[in-house]
């Protein structure tokens, strides 16, 4: 007998490749992050050569605040794949989060070098040359861009921005405006084109862009915040939480270098302060640096401190903090909430520059001498309100905080604060005028908290 046949099984598909790498990008593309990282880790374990999904992953790294690990994938995809311009641009995107411009601008002419129309980086390029003070270079690059793509919003907005800092604010409002117009729902075009009518002194316009903006993005904490600013009304007792986060996750990168660009001077006034009252620094402190951003206090802190703790609401305030190797912890959480619930015990308290977030201070400083130890010393610094207005505070259209003096020296005394001293000082520069601050000092009692 023959034997039966037996039918061939049908060969199993081919998995096709190809397509899983275009499906995880174009997920990436939507903005769906969480569905494609665990797909990007997935598939480098099977392809761990393929420079398009080592590319795309670190610019989902570099999304995600991770510049430390996207880094080594972009200059990996680029080392395999050197000729696409665009991967140029997105590498120097991130060297210039790092702070590290000079490779920057190099990455940006790369880009420029294989794609000489690619308006984009023309753009990331004049950004770079404004933070770095070459103004001249930073506009003519910008007016470039805007020559050969009209309609790209972003160089319009980063023309506004040069112009602002030149002080020729009639141009800046034109380009501000026409950024907002062809990108209306673009927030960093709101927030542009309002602050710069409310520098003019136009609080009227600036209202109506940001009330604009609110009715557009009524989610938006930016717009809510700003608009509370320009028109008074609903004014918070703080700026929320969502407002801080996201303006200073997004500033991160940049924080460092725009503040050098303006004078930035509380860190360092904080640190005269410190020199004159407390004498030689023994490191036998435990130090709390309240609102430590980016870590510019804490050079000046460690001398001090035996323990130096920094906290933030921001979480990429604090990834730019931690290499500086300075902090002994970084903690992220809302600064009032923090000290009430912590059972810390400080000798000394910092706040540069982070109470102008606050309205009325005397629910923070009252939770600050509770995490004082007896005789323990608190710095800060927060901006003027005009002697003129009401011994208060009041929220202003940048979108901060001033104090009057009155106020502020009722609320240390409310708090049981003694030996209070406010003493008058420029904070920084801002849109070629000085900001008037308070650089305020003031000690805890000898005796236990009453």
């Amino acid at each position: 007998m023959r034997p039966a046949h037996r039918a061939t099984p049908p060969a199993a598909p081919r998995f096709d490749w190809r397509q899983a790498v275009a499906g995880v990008i174009a997920l990436h593309r939507q903005d769906r992050l969480d569905e494609a990282e665990p797909l990007y880790r997935q598939l480098l374990g099977v392809l761990p050569d393929n420079p398009n999904l080592l590319h795309f992953y670190g610019v989902l790294l570099h999304q995600r605040q991770r510049v430390d690990e996207a880094l080594p994938l972009v200059r990996r995809s680029l080392a395999l794949d050197p000729k696409v311009a665009s991967w140029h641009n997105n590498l120097g995107n991130m060297l210039l989060d790092l702070q590290q411009p000079g490779e920057a601008a190099q990455a940006y002419l790369r880009c420029l070098a294989l794609e000489p129309g690619n308006v984009e980086v023309r753009s990331n390029l004049g950004c770079l040359l404004r933070l770095s003070g070459r103004l001249d270079e930073a506009e003519a690059l910008l007016r470039e861009a805007i020559a050969l793509a009209p309609d790209f919003g972003n160089a319009h907005a980063n023309l506004a921005a040069v112009l602002a800092d030149r002080g020729q604010i009639d141009a800046a409002l034109e380009a501000a405006a026409a950024a907002l117009a062809l990108q209306p729902d673009n927030p960093r075009s709101c927030r542009l084109l309002g602050l710069l009518h409310a520098q003019c002194g136009r609080i009227d316009l600036a209202e109506q862009v940001f009330r604009a903006w609110a009715t557009r993005c009524p989610d938006d904490p930016q717009a809510r915040h700003h608009l509370a600013a320009a028109s008074g009304e609903n004014v918070p007792e703080r700026a929320s939480d969502a407002y801080v986060t996201q303006l200073f996750d997004r500033f991160a990168a940049s924080f460092d270098a725009k503040l050098a660009r303006l004078g930035y001077r509380a860190p360092a006034l904080c640190a005269e302060l410190l020199q004159r009252h407390m004498g030689r620094p023994e490191g036998r402190l435990a130090v709390l640096d309240a609102g430590c951003g980016t870590g510019l206090c804490g050079p000046s802190l460690r001398p001090y401190a035996h323990t130096l703790i920094g906290v933030d609401l921001s979480a990429g305030m604090l990834e730019r903090a931690r290499p500086r190797g300075i902090y002994d912890r970084l903690e992220q959480g809302e600064l009032g909430a923090w000290l009430a619930g912590t059972a810390e015990r400080f000798d000394l308290i910092v706040s540069a520059d982070t109470l102008c977030y606050f309205g009325s201070l005397q629910p923070l400083l009252a939770a600050a001498r509770r995490a004082m130890r007896p005789g323990g010393r608190l710095v800060f610094t927060v901006e003027t309100l005009d002697e003129a207005a009401p011994a208060g505070c009041r929220l202003l259209p940048h979108g901060r905080y001033a104090h009057h003096r009155d106020a502020v020296a009722r609320w240390l005394d409310e708090a049981g604060w003694e030996a209070a001293e406010l003493e008058a000082a420029v904070l920084r520069q801002e849109g070629g005028r000085p900001v008037q601050g308070w650089l305020v000092g003031a000690r805890a009692p000898d005796g236990p908290v009453s």
